[in-house]
């Protein structure tokens, strides 16, 4: 049977969006295809203010240094840190809970154990000190879903989690990322709400191949690099990799879920200072309060980074991320994530910001950038269908007119 190459692939997929499947396959020799297309037509977002059903900040617990998984003595007690992941809180956390659950065993306390936050990474320590036979109580401010971990975009990518990962570091943070990629692979399926899924990075010149991703290039399967008319996206260049991608609102659910049916206990409340840490009953504490850290333990080299995020309605049809905008990204990290529960438009990337307010000016960056991304996406598509591959540029103008649109409209 005759092969499609991935340029015919996108006129095919361009024509279906068009005109429907039937119109796609009355172009063959012979009035149809001899074989569709595998390649899933990618629909654009619709964006509008009219549309915004919610608009979140959160803020990240970042470290230059990286993330701290180490063990120390508290009066008397076994404390175990596990916290500063960054941005790669979720990504990460099953990964530094095997990490911290090792420094558990093998430190020398036997007993319960407290669990200190019931974010992604305590839940996930959690979970798995349970199952090297602790018994565990969470104690937390804020549980599922009122914690930062719920507001995270949480594709499966370790971003922004140090300034470097040379020296030991970079080590640990290598196998942080090995270890949690294989413990979501288990979870993966409605149950969890984690899913393979694929992530596209579409960008005006070739994207490189450095910074984090380097060291587990393996971890992302199917990378390619796209250029030109192989991609939908209104950018000469794509990168297009598989990634898992998780629901916050449905995994943090499921683990808390798991815990209390093996036994768990939950306490809701906050500890305020290191004397109340020391009066708890268990004889070992995992401390796993990202960015609260700074104030229980004194670490001030914790920073905040603020993230803003417009959560659009649910849209059918979209199963697919984008990170970066190309020229049509202002300012911030700008990328779509599709979930059950609405669309994500991020974002912004603000270090040293501590509040949670939204901010109405980047409410507005954040729509106008995407509404020009997807609108040019959109043309580009339809001039595909149409067999006009030249006619799919947009120029400024186009893209401030689409801005002035969400502005104003």
């Amino acid at each position: 049977m005759p092969t499609l190459d991935r340029r015919r692939w996108l006129k095919v997929s361009a024509a279906v969006l068009a005109g429907g499947w039937a119109g796609a396959c009355a172009s063959g020799p012979r009035g149809r295809l001899d074989v569709p297309p595998t390649w899933t037509p990618l629909r654009p977002v619709r964006v509008s203010r009219d549309r915004v059903i919610r608009v979140v900040a959160g803020l990240r617990p970042y470290r230059a240094e990286g993330f701290v998984v180490r063990a120390e003595r508290l009066a008397g007690k076994l404390l175990v840190h596990n916290y500063g992941h960054g941005g790669g809180g979720v990504t990460l956390s099953w990964g530094t809970a095997e990490m911290a659950a090792d420094l558990v065993t093998y430190g020398g306390r036997e007993g319960n154990v407290a669990v200190i936050g019931a974010g992604a990474v305590g839940l996930a320590t959690a979970r798995l000190l349970q199952r090297r036979g602790r018994e565990v109580t969470i104690y937390a401010r804020d549980l599922p879903p009122n914690t930062t971990s719920n507001i995270a975009g949480a594709q499966w990518s370790p971003a922004t989690v140090s300034d470097s990962l040379d020296g030991p570091f970079g080590h640990r943070f290598e196998r942080a990322a090995r270890l949690a990629h294989r413990h979501f692979q288990n979870l993966v399926g409605a149950g969890y709400g984690v899913r393979w899924i694929d992530n596209y990075f579409p960008r005006e010149r070739p994207p490189g191949a450095g910074g984090q991703t380097s060291r587990i290039r393996d971890l992302y399967p199917e990378w390619e690099e796209l250029e030109g008319d192989e991609h939908p996206f209104p950018t000469r260049y794509a990168r297009r990799v598989a990634t898992m991608f998780i629901e916050p609102h449905r995994y943090l659910r499921a683990v808390l879920r798991d815990f209390r049916i093996a036994g768990g206990g939950v306490v809701v409340g906050e500890i305020g200072d290191l004397e109340q840490l020391a009066a708890l009953a268990e004889p070992v504490i995992v401390n796993c309060t990202g960015l609260g850290a700074r104030e229980l333990f004194g670490d001030d080299s914790l920073v905040p980074i603020r993230g803003q995020l417009v959560v659009l309605r649910p849209q059918s049809g979209i199963d697919y991320l984008t990170v970066g905008g190309g020229r049509f990204s202002t300012r911030g990290s700008q990328y779509m994530f599709p979930r059950s529960d609405g669309i994500l438009l991020g974002g912004t990337f603000e270090r040293g910001v501590e509040t949670l307010e939204p901010d109405p000016v980047e409410t507005e960056r954040i729509l106008a950038d995407h509404a020009a991304f997807f609108g040019a996406m959109a043309g580009k598509v339809g001039g595909l269908a149409e067999g006009r591959p030249n006619s799919i540029s947009i120029g400024r103008g186009t893209a401030r007119h689409l801005r002035q649109h969400v502005n104003h409209g």
